[in-house]
């Protein structure tokens, strides 16, 4: 609710990018200020602790050559909202929600992050997913993409991609780049997910949101922590970082009586690839499952350097069987799994013994494993459909003999010999 605006002569103090007023009235958190400075461009800055006696701004502009006691701090009344609407498709915004665009099996609802490890091309998979996510059957479709601190460049990167693939034209993106204030960073994530929430809910359609980097995220939500002096939590953390991140995450959905969703991709950098760092912890918690990538996939070229053995979907049931992708989905997901595990486990194996030490079906296991990630995991760019992945992965498996199946029916492995079989005479 907008209130009037209250003009005060003077900040207490400041701390780096926060500036500390003495007896303000009727202050709001979230509220938008207006930093004055004699000689100066005006600033933007955000209430971030309101009281009576002592109010925390948080300055969204560079504080280099600001006086405190000098300036003159306008608290505006209105606090913090998002402008939605089917109009912002093809739109870029930064992350308080101001144009920047003048250059002229995921199951519906989900929140299923990506765990990247320094360095691997986690933005390069967000940009891939944005490009090629499409709904079925041509229900009404839209992206929310949030890059949260991410370089000038890359934000170049993603538009020339985005335009250039045709993406844009059904997307919006917010941009905060690392140059920016840290408060944008938990600003950009709401904004973007409060236009998916009109989209989805208002208009009905069916939206993805890419969060990249989650990561940059929390590390925006220690800095302000410690700047107010609140006691740290795990590695320097806040406390309360799983309820904050919670806060986000839990926003992706369906609502019972609406026809839109709302399906959530963040992207979450480990520190020094430890999937136990608070960040992918406490993500993990929240979120139906996770997609790992592998250093070692990404050091050989293959793309998406995706781990197939810690990822997991844990609504996978959900959206797949007949009807939906296929009524062996489930025993065909399975097999594969359970090939390529042991092909893994005789590739350790290997490095020790050597490959003529494996028994016959760990030797089949092993080059199974090699196939699956240059045909099937690395899939490059371009975009492959579900009827087409289905058809990669049973082509692998046609070549395996009865006894290395053990997790499909008999049903089914009979179908599909019959079909490949078929397939060969016709060839």
């Amino acid at each position: 609710m907008s209130r009037l605006p209250r003009t005060y002569l003077g900040a207490r103090a400041a701390a780096g990018p926060l500036l500390f007023l003495a007896h303000t009235h009727r202050a709001a958190s979230g509220e938008w200020v207006i930093v004055r400075s004699p000689g100066q461009r005006d600033r933007r800055g955000q209430v971030i602790v309101a009281g009576t006696e002592l109010t925390v701004v948080q300055v969204l502009d560079e504080t280099v050559g600001l006086s405190p006691r000098g300036a003159e701090v306008v608290l505006t009344g209105d606090v913090a909202a998002a402008v939605v609407g089917r109009e912002l498709l093809g739109r870029a915004f930064n992350g308080t929600g101001t144009p920047i665009d003048g250059l002229n099996t995921l199951v519906r609802g989900q929140k299923l992050p990506i765990f990247v490890g320094p360095g691997l091309p986690g933005l390069q998979l967000a940009a891939q997913i944005v490009e090629s996510a499409r709904a079925p059957h041509g229900e009404p479709f839209a992206v929310v993409f949030v890059a949260v601190g991410i370089t000038a460049r890359e934000t170049e990167e993603f538009l020339a991609r985005f335009r250039e693939s045709g993406a844009l034209e059904h997307t919006v993106l917010y941009v905060n780049e690392a140059s920016h204030p840290s408060v944008e960073r938990l600003l950009a994530p709401r904004m973007g997910l409060t236009a998916a929430e009109y989209l989805a809910f208002d208009l009905g359609m069916h939206v993805l949101v890419v969060i990249a980097d989650v990561t940059h995220y929390c590390e925006a939500l220690r800095e302000i922590a410690t700047a107010r002096e609140e006691i740290p939590g795990r590695r320097g953390y806040p406390g309360y970082m799983y309820t904050d991140l919670a806060s986000l995450y839990e926003r992706a959905g369906l609502i019972t009586g609406r026809q839109g969703s709302v399906t959530q991709i963040p992207i979450v950098t480990m520190p020094d690839d430890d999937i136990t760092h608070p960040i992918p912890d406490l993500t993990g918690y929240i979120t139906e499952g996770q997609i790992v990538l592998d250093r070692e996939m990404n050091r050989r070229g293959l793309f998406p350097p995706i781990d197939v053995l810690p990822s997991l979907s844990r609504l996978m049931n959900a959206g797949i069987g007949a009807g939906k992708t296929s009524a062996e989905h489930r025993e065909w997901s399975d097999q594969l799994y359970a090939v390529y595990a042991r092909g893994r486990e005789a590739r350790s194996m290997a490095a020790i013994l050597g490959e003529s030490g494996l028994p016959e079906a760990d030797r089949r296991a092993l080059a199974f494993a090699e196939r699956f990630e240059r045909e099937f995991i690395a899939q490059g760019r371009k975009r492959r459909s579900i009827a087409e992945t289905l058809e990669a992965g049973w082509r692998l498996l046609d070549g395996l003999p009865r006894e290395d199946l053990g997790r499909l029916s008999e049903t089914t492995f009979r179908r599909r010999r019959s079909l490949s079989e078929t397939v060969e005479a016709a060839s």
